[in-house]
């Protein structure tokens, strides 16, 4: 059981470099611009997936709030 404890703690771990990352690279998109070494043309792909999922319509959404809740602050422990 410890073993499973680990792993959901390095998961948690990974999810929000993770997140960090992607919110520096937003920053650094917005500053510099959209062509960043390493980080690419992530504001381009992030304003393709809003498209995607208001084209969709109430799919879309639905999958929108599941991947907020999904992403929330939320204890896994």
């Amino acid at each position: 059981m410890k073993g499973m404890e680990m792993v959901k703690s390095w998961v948690a771990e990974l999810t929000e470099l993770g997140l960090m990352l992607l919110a520096l690279a937003i920053v650094l998109a917005l500053l510099i611009g959209s062509n960043i070494p390493f980080f690419g043309a992530v504001t381009a792909n992030i304003m393709a997936w809003v498209k995607e999922l208001g084209s969709n319509g109430l799919v879309g959404l639905i999958t929108l709030g599941i991947v907020l809740w999904l992403f929330s602050n939320r204890k896994l422990a």
